[in-house]
């Protein structure tokens, strides 16, 4: 309503002004000029549909782009802050709007970066830079018990549910998704006709509220399941354990967000506050988890099944490969997700202080699976502030086969990181349930900017592996990729984290891990001894 109103009002008051002018002064003309030009702004602005802002605050959403125009960082500081307070680095920020609007995204006059900065990462290139391929690589996601395999493009759309997002919103990723051939999860918020509407590929993700496929007790339902996972859109099911931004702690959508067509997918009560519980009632130790993973494959009718957690410790994980080995069947993924990753409510805390980052974490899951004999068969995903070429490329380096990406995608789509997600104000459209401000985002052109993204992203990640002498993700290793521990030392990858030997933990576990592999027990997620 607001915006019919501002440009009402400017309407009214240029009437007003021109009655004021037609027995005054003649200078109350050039107000008159003046105000009926900016309601010719307004009626544009509510038509147009390439920028969500203007369409839901006519006149007044210009002094965003005039900021923008003016000085960069003044938006950055003002209107584009990341959801936990750290902004995305001022050139990343605009090479995904860019690369979204299919405008060419080189820039002038060197790197702004102080490469002498303890932390500073490079890689390293070849002499003889190889030719890129004429398609960007894929990845077949599927272990030896698994029989509808699939081919993952190396970046994708990250979870991202309906109620943290808009149904246009998702509409419009899910188009996109289809455009550009590339895979789309749903989030643990149940499987919508919002994410089905566009024909993309589907990621569907179970969390522990079992949302789409629960009983009116809350806990998992297998026809429910069954039925949902037969959907041909669907590709692959991730059991969702733990997010990056909030690890420990179940999903919370806020009781303003939950409006009666949420609470009816999700099978909850509406307009009350929605709060997934903090661990699976499904599973309660790594063999039953394990047990789990085999049972929804079947159930999916062999597609594949993986399992996404932020990484914590190393005695856990152990574990979980411990039960891999001992029931002779594994999740056919593991998506890591870095505590670096966004969301729209967690406490500050977890945001901060709880969960490994992704290096951390990418690292210690390739490791133990490699050590156990299990990785050839597991798929690893990464996923927490990806949005360029250089992090994918990066993530591979460390031991990630594809990667995930939701922030970057939010902003392809419109999002200006206005930090309301959680108040059901999004200005944008992109994060409320307000059908109000929800219709500012026109799905025809937002698809086409996530398609534009992701193709881009993913043919300068390609570009960087060509010049790295790499023609396949195959072909990376963590000596790639340097960093400056001091202002005088640079070390690779593969100095810097230890590399276990595939099946070593088997037969010679080194010291750094020996104490930890005797300590996990398939049977309990507690360590021993």
């Amino acid at each position: 309503m607001f915006r019919f109103l501002s440009v009402g009002f400017v309407g009214f008051a240029a009437i007003v002004v021109a009655f004021a002018a037609s027995i005054g002064s003649w200078a109350w003309w050039v107000v008159v000029g003046t105000l009926v030009l900016l309601a010719a702004v307004g009626v544009y602005d509510l038509i147009q549909r390439r920028h969500s802002v203007l369409r839901n605050y006519p006149i007044l959403g210009h002094m965003r782009y005039l900021l923008e125009s003016i000085r960069p960082e003044l938006q950055q500081y003002f209107v584009e802050r990341n959801y936990d307070g750290r902004p995305f680095d001022r050139d990343v920020r605009t090479m995904i709007y860019e690369r979204a609007k299919g405008i060419h995204g080189e820039l002038s006059f060197g790197t702004e970066r102080d490469v002498e900065t303890v932390g500073y990462e490079n890689f390293v290139h070849s002499t003889l830079p190889v030719s890129e391929p004429d398609e960007a690589p894929r990845v077949l996601v599927g272990g030896p018990d698994c029989r509808r395999p699939y081919s993952m493009a190396l970046l994708n759309v990250s979870a991202m549910s309906f109620g943290a997002l808009s149904g246009n919103a998702l509409r419009a990723l899910n188009r996109g998704a289809a455009l550009g051939g590339f895979a789309h999860d749903t989030g643990e918020g149940g499987l919508t006709p919002h994410h089905l509407s566009g024909g993309g590929d589907l990621l569907w993700e179970i969390g522990s509220g079992y949302f789409g496929a629960r009983t009116p007790g809350g806990t998992f339902d297998p026809h429910l399941f069954a039925d949902t996972a037969a959907r041909p859109e669907v590709k692959a099911v991730t059991i969702k354990l733990s997010q990056g931004a909030k690890p420990g702690i179940g999903g919370v959508l806020p009781a303003a967000k939950v409006s009666t067509e949420i609470a009816r997918y999700r099978g909850v009560p509406a307009h009350v506050k929605c709060v997934s519980p903090a661990a699976h009632t499904a599973f309660r130790t790594p063999r039953e988890l394990v047990l789990f993973v085999a049972r929804l494959r079947e159930l999916a009718d062999g597609k594949p099944v993986g399992i996404k957690l932020c990484a914590g410790s190393r005695v856990e994980l152990l574990a979980l490969c411990r039960a891999m080995l001992a029931e002779g069947t594994a999740p056919d993924f593991v998506v890591v997700d870095g505590s670096e990753g966004g969301t729209a409510a967690a406490p500050l805390e977890y945001e901060d202080h709880v969960g490994l980052p992704l290096t951390d974490g990418l690292t210690l899951v390739h490791d133990a699976l490699t050590g156990t004999g299990l990785r050839p068969n597991v798929r690893i995903g990464a996923s927490g502030k990806i949005a360029v070429g250089n992090d994918i490329v990066k993530r591979l380096v460390q031991g990630a086969d594809y990667t995930n990406s939701a922030r970057a995608m939010m902003m392809a789509i419109g999002c200006i990181q206005a930090q309301r997600c959680h108040t059901n104000l999004c200005p944008v459209g992109v994060a409320t349930q307000d059908p109000r401000r929800a219709r500012a985002l026109d799905v025809a052109d937002k698809s086409e900017r996530v398609r534009r993204y992701q193709e881009a992203t993913v043919r300068q990640a390609v570009q960087i592996m060509a010049s790295l002498g790499a023609s396949d993700p195959g072909e990376l290793h963590p000596g790639m990729l340097y960093k400056r521990v001091s202002p005088t030392e640079l070390r690779s990858y593969a100095e810097l984290y230890e590399r276990l030997d595939p099946g070593q933990l088997l037969t010679e576990p080194p010291s750094t891990w020996a104490a930890d592999w005797a300590a996990a027990d398939p049977d309990t997620f507690r360590r021993v001894a």
